[in-house]
């Protein structure tokens, strides 16, 4: 049986019997276990009583975090002419048309959001079975296919964060840093939480978010009393 190290005995230690905790002692916790050498991701996860197979019940969105994520987004758009033009000033990392697909064709695909211009989807479509598993489609239900480039662009870098329910009713996303304060990250989870409860579809019956788990990139995910956290 492979040794585990004193750090990571002490953090699972620190796990033991927890569990329904209010999201304020699950941050706590959470921050105060993270032992990675690098800035751990706090991540949230909800267990809806969706069943997204049915198109009614789909749930899908876009939420702006108001103390970011801590992370550097990486934003690529497809524009031409002067929409081009205004997304490369207004900060984004990749901008392009044939040139763009034929680099994301070729497998170097180097962003983490990806936004396009109305008039640019016949092009984007043919990337659809590349940037679809992935969750970097444009799409116009969460801002991402738009005339506004500039401001799809500033949210993207400024801490939008897209959100869309898996198979197993599972939606899951990070929520900003371990050197976040904990108020910072509390002002985060609750804005997380509160857009996927306005997107709760008609289809959607009996409890709406049955479970709910806070964890870092590297620790042990704590359940927390989902009504401490919506």
């Amino acid at each position: 049986m492979a040794k585990i190290s004193k750090k990571k005995a002490a953090a699972r230690a620190a796990f033991d019997g927890k569990s329904n905790l209010t999201v304020e002692d699950a941050v706590t916790l959470v921050k105060g276990s993270a032992s990675a050498k690098f800035d751990e991701t706090v991540e949230i996860a909800l267990n809806l009583g969706v069943d997204p197979r049915h198109a009614d019940q789909m749930v899908r969105g876009v939420v702006t975090l108001p103390a970011g994520t801590g992370k550097d987004v990486r934003v690529a758009v497809f524009a031409r002419g002067p929409k081009a033009d205004e997304a490369k000033e207004a900060g984004a990392d990749i901008v392009g048309a044939e040139d763009l697909m034929e680099t994301i064709q070729s497998g170097k695909i180097e962003f983490d959001r990806c936004i396009a211009t109305p008039d640019m989807m016949p092009l984007v479509g043919r990337l659809g079975k590349i940037l679809g598993p992935r969750n970097l489609m444009p799409n116009p239900k969460v801002g991402t296919v738009t005339m506004d480039v500039k401001g799809a662009v500033g949210a993207a870098k400024g801490g939008a964060v897209e959100y869309r329910v898996e198979k197993a009713g599972i939606i899951h996303a990070g929520i900003g840093k371990v050197s976040f304060s904990e108020e910072a990250l509390l002002q985060n989870i609750k804005a997380f939480t509160d857009a996927v409860v306005k997107s709760k579809p008609a289809g959607a019956k009996g409890t709406y978010v049955k479970k709910v788990a806070v964890s870092s990139t590297m620790g042990a995910g704590v359940h927390v009393e989902p009504n401490t956290a919506l």
